[in-house]
Order: C-alpha cells, then sequence, then structure tokens
C-alpha cells in the first residue's frame, strides 16, 4: 500500500514553451467538485529572479496496480493574456501562496492521487503548540524516487508561536534542513491514526513551505545558515478556492 501523503504531495515543473525552467513541490487540495493544484506563489511568476514561465506540468500516477507509471498533465497558466492562477493578500501584503484549478474532465481516466480538503485545515490556531513534530513532503532539487514517482519527507518542527504571525507576516517558522525545489510542499502533522474524521488522508494541513530565512547580519564564513523556514498559513486556501 502507498501512503495516501505520498499522492497528495504534487511534482511541478515550470516551462517556457517546451524550455524547462524550475523543479518544485505542490499539494492537491479539493473543494467540493474542484480539484486544485497549491504551490508557491514564486513558482508562477517571480520578478526578481526574472523567473516567468507560461505553463506548469504536475505529474500524475496512472495505474494504481503499478505506480511506477506516470505523466507529466499540461496547465497553461495564461489565457487572453490574463493569468489563470490565484495567489492572496493579508493586511501585511502579497502572500507567497498560489493555486490553479485543474480540468478535470482532462485528467487521465486513472489517474491515482489524493487531495486535502477544508476538513484538513485548523479551525483555530492556538491548538498547535511551539516544538510539535511536523513534515515537510515535496521534491528538494528535484531529488525523489524516480522509479515509483515519489516525493521524500523531512522531519521539521514548529519554530514559532503558531497562534502569532511572526513579525505580523502570514506565516510561521520551521525548523527543518530544506532546499531548492521543495518551495510549495505541504507542511503537515500526523492525526491519530484511529481518527476517522479525515478518511485515508489522516493528516492536518497546517502550512505551504515558502523559503529558507536567513539573516543579513550572518557571517558566511563564521556562521552556519539559520535552518529555519517560513510556512504560510494554510487556512488562505479557503479564500483562494471560493467559487
Amino acid at each position: 500500500m502507498i501512503e495516501s501523503i505520498l499522492l497528495a504531495t504534487a511534482r511541478i515543473c515550470t516551462f517556457d514553451g517546451q524550455r524547462l525552467l524550475t523543479n518544485a513541490s505542490g499539494l492537491f487540495f479539493e473543494r467540493n467538485t474542484r480539484l486544485f493544484v497549491v504551490t508557491s506563489r514564486h513558482v508562477m511568476i517571480d520578478e526578481p529572479s526574472k523567473h516567468f514561465p507560461d505553463r506548469i506540468e504536475v505529474e500524475f500516477h496512472i495505474d494504481s496496480g503499478n505506480i511506477a507509471k506516470s505523466t507529466g498533465f499540461s496547465i497553461p497558466l495564461y489565457r487572453n493574456g490574463k493569468s489563470l492562477w490565484r495567489q492572496g493578500t493579508d493586511t501585511a501584503g502579497e502572500i507567497d501562496v498560489a493555486v490553479i484549478e485543474i480540468e478535470r474532465p482532462a485528467l487521465p481516466k486513472t489517474a491515482v492521487y489524493r487531495a486535502f480538503t477544508p476538513k484538513h485545515l485548523l479551525g483555530t490556531l492556538d491548538q498547535i503548540e511551539i516544538g510539535t513534530s511536523l513534515l515537510v513532503v515535496g521534491f528538494p532539487l528535484g531529488f525523489h524516487d524516480t522509479l515509483h514517482h515519489m516525493p521524500v519527507a523531512r522531519h521539521a518542527v514548529i519554530a514559532s508561536s503558531f497562534g502569532m504571525r511572526f513579525q505580523g507576516e502570514g506565516y510561521f517558522l520551521t525548523d527543518a534542513r530544506t532546499h531548492r525545489g521543495t518551495s510549495g510542499a505541504p507542511v503537515v502533522m500526523r492525526l491519530p491514526r484511529d481518527s476517522e474524521v479525515h478518511g485515508d488522508l489522516p493528516w492536518m494541513l497546517l502550512g505551504i513551505h515558502s523559503a529558507r530565512l536567513d539573516v543579513g547580519t550572518r557571517d558566511l564564513k563564521l556562521d552556519e545558515a539559520l535552518g529555519l523556514n517560513c510556512a504560510w498559513y494554510a487556512d488562505i486556501l479557503l479564500t483562494l478556492t471560493e467559487h
């Protein structure tokens, strides 16, 4: 059996036409009958680095009996000059999370995946304590099980007060070893094995990993990197997936 969290995590490649640009991570999110791919906003567009893809490819498994079979599902990012993804803002500014809807009729009929739903989101932020154990599931530097097309998981803990936006921004901190390519990965907390609320995906979706944090005053020769990361609160998905 394949653990459901691995099938709820998406491998994303960005393209400019046929030219491969970057690798990233993401997740599937379902609301009512609609299906979305969620990733970091800077995967879709990033002005400082001049990253301007015109489409993404999301990898889907296509044979439940042979998980080694997969295909890339192409999703255009623009139509008639307008972006098709949604991104969020709050009182502190832009949020580094974006969603784009998948046209379900266009999916391979045998596509195998799992999706988070609003039931996988927290009702209140003060339910989680600092130091809580988490996983960040994704494709660091594009690394993954290339035979079975599966992501890998890195252990993390919550490194800031979860109920308090760090420095007023819409994210919390995690302590984890992460790399490029992890952008957009789900940050999840395991639920008790006897939990029946979330069906065959017994994970609480707490955040979407964005980037590593560092301090400008760090001496690159004497000081190690902080090893801290920002993860945007997952409840932004309720706003971004409204009809």
